[in-house]
């Protein structure tokens, strides 16, 4: 399996109320119950105008079928290849 990052393009996303963000959740799970185990969304990062999530998923194409039944923009969806953090440094 690998992970991506997906990049959604979604205008005044920072300012999203958290009722807001729980229908888009919700819709979320809802798509993933429907297309089983082999897609997995992690967390995602609400920044500005943009909502960057982090799947699991075996490829590309399963990652943009998620996001086109569930209605959302998957403007960028990129491998992600390595992850590092303070404990890379050590």
């Amino acid at each position: 399996m690998k992970k991506f990052i997906i990049e959604r393009e979604i205008p005044g996303a920072g300012n999203l109320t958290g009722e807001q963000l729980k229908a888009i959740s919700q819709t979320s799970c809802g798509v993933l119950s429907i297309m089983g185990p082999q897609i997995q969304w992690q967390h995602s990062y609400v920044a500005g105008d943009k909502i960057y999530c982090v799947y699991i998923a075996p490829n590309e194409e399963l990652v943009r079928e998620h996001a086109q039944q569930g209605g959302f923009p998957a403007n960028l969806v990129t491998v992600i290849s390595a992850i590092i953090d303070p404990v890379t440094a050590g």
